[in-house]
């Protein structure tokens, strides 16, 4: 924290786990600080009144005359920049940060940034894996999903660590302007966020704040959009589907009848050893190689965890087989991108077709990328959700409709619909919160469901 700003009233605005992480830093640094929440009943309420019962919080609203008297607005992620009191006070020269650019000023241990639209929680999990297996202090937190997950801020709470992890969103990374991450990727970039963003151009400039500073970068050698917009000298490495070239990339060759992941020309490990499945999560494995060779995690503790790692709930989770019919929880299918690699995920290995359970809050996303693979996989989609009419006209006589109105009365429908050999799949394509808490939710109910088919 600079000094000028020590005696300065910072304005956290949203009180959500990471305002409070926020309160508590501000709280511990002795700066005086107030808190403010367009809703009566933030999430975080009864933790922060239990815990600073004399700080000021304002809710109901954004008073637009206390954020024009704060020395800086510290903005959650879940607000956008554009929200017109917010706009107002920028516009007036009210500097904003967000929790990850002031965590950025504070840590002194190295971190690895990790974003993109998909695969960023398998991905940080998997090096945090790593990094364990040699008793490497790590701390992991950011955008991290699961009840553990803890805001940077308060990892810089949680004892020294010798390597943070973080998982960033578009949302934290607009506010950040120099994280100087050790390491920073992009993973990928498919199409969502669109009712936050004006366009892909837009959601994409969010994402590339993650390389602002960094000392190496790592780029996905099959999605352009991985590329960091303004070259510079950070230490380039990279992975893909494709042969490797250099001892700083990563890749897969054919190699005496296997498939071998590799680093340059050397054989690290053959692809079916890797304990996740899915085409996709080869990329992952091969990301979190990357990732862990550029902070020095040995390279047998890496392939070690690679073969042990079963991958996270709610992503392409087998939840059972009953009379011959497999049940996949990938509620973590929040958009288009991540649906279209379940489906394919899946397809891989079943004998039959797919029941998909789809649905939900499209996020002004184009979802007409789904229709190759409904055509070729899935013979029937069972709906539910707020755009389920949307997905319905899209659609169209590409596959069997059917409705539902609860989660309960989808896997109904979608057993009743499914034979022996078939697939039934929820990867909603959509978010969550118009039926549930979080996508982790509707996770959940949907295994409750599968679970209590007689």
């Amino acid at each position: 924290m600079t000094q000028a700003m020590d005696n300065k009233l910072a304005v956290i605005v949203g009180l959500g786990k990471t305002g409070l992480s926020c309160a508590r830093y501000f709280h511990a640094q002795g700066r005086p600080f107030k808190v403010m929440d367009s809703r009566f009943s933030p999430p975080s309420l009864a933790e922060f009144e239990t815990e600073f019962p004399r700080e000021s919080i304002e809710l109901g609203g954004f008073s637009q005359q206390s954020l024009l008297q704060a020395g800086e607005i510290v903005l959650s992620p879940g607000i956008s920049l554009q929200t017109p009191e917010i706009a107002f006070a920028i516009s007036q020269g009210v500097p904003v940060t967000g929790d990850i650019d002031i965590f950025s000023r504070e840590v002194q241990a190295p971190v690895i940034a990790v974003t993109g639209s998909n695969g960023k929680s398998t991905v940080v999990t998997l090096v945090s894996e790593m990094a364990r297996q040699v008793g490497i202090r790590v701390a992991v937190g950011g955008n991290l999903d699961g009840r553990a997950s803890m805001p940077a801020l308060d990892l810089l709470r949680s004892g020294e660590r010798d390597l943070y992890v973080l998982e960033l969103s578009s949302f934290q990374l607009e506010t950040t302007r120099q994280l100087n991450a050790e390491i920073a990727v992009i993973l990928n970039l498919t199409e969502d966020h669109l009712d936050r963003y004006a366009s892909m151009q837009d959601y994409a400039a969010a994402k590339q704040r993650i390389f602002h500073g960094a000392g190496q970068v790592l780029v996905n050698r099959d999605d352009p959009a991985s590329e960091p917009w303004q070259p510079g000298m950070a230490k380039r490495w990279s992975y893909g589907l494709t042969p490797a070239t250099g001892d700083q990339d990563f890749g897969l060759a054919v190699q005496d009848g296997s498939t071998w992941l590799m680093r340059g020309a050397s054989r690290l490990m053959p692809v079916g050893d890797i304990a996740l499945v899915g085409r996709h999560n080869i990329g992952n494995a091969m990301a979190a190689l990357a990732l862990g060779h550029a902070v020095g995690i040995p390279e047998a503790a890496m392939i070690t965890t690679l073969r042990e790692f079963p991958g996270l709930p709610h992503r392409c989770q087998l939840l059972r087989n009953l009379r011959g019919v497999d049940y996949y929880n990938d509620s973590k299918g929040t958009n288009v991108g991540a649906t279209l690699v379940a489906i394919e995920s899946v397809a891989e290995r079943s004998r039959g077709e797919i029941v998909l359970i789809a649905g939900g809050i499209g996020k002004d996303a184009d979802f007409s990328p789904l229709l190759p693979a409904l055509e070729r996989y899935v013979k029937r989609v069972v709906l539910i959700g707020r755009d389920a009419d949307k997905l319905a006209r899209l659609i169209g006589n590409r596959a069997d409709i059917m409705r539902a109105s609860s989660m309960e009365e989808a896997v109904t429908e979608a057993a009743s619909s499914a034979v022996e050999g078939d697939a039934v799949l929820l990867s909603p394509a959509c978010a969550s919160f118009d039926m549930f808490k979080d996508f982790a939710h509707r996770g959940r109910v949907f295994a409750a469901a599968v679970e209590a088919l007689s």
